[in-house]
């Protein structure tokens, strides 16, 4: 398996919580309650 790696945009939201924008992969949004789960969240989306 390829290990392929993306730059990714983290954004704190004033609500509380992260976005993550994928930008090479359009469409590609998620959200996590902490850095790290925002991180795993997008590692998690780039697979499908």
């Amino acid at each position: 398996m390829r290990c392929l790696n993306y730059r990714i945009l983290l954004r704190r939201e004033p609500e509380g919580g992260y976005t993550v924008i994928v930008p090479t992969l359009p469409g590609c949004v998620t959200f996590g309650e902490t850095v790290d789960e925002a991180i795993a969240m997008a590692r998690e989306a780039v697979e499908v």
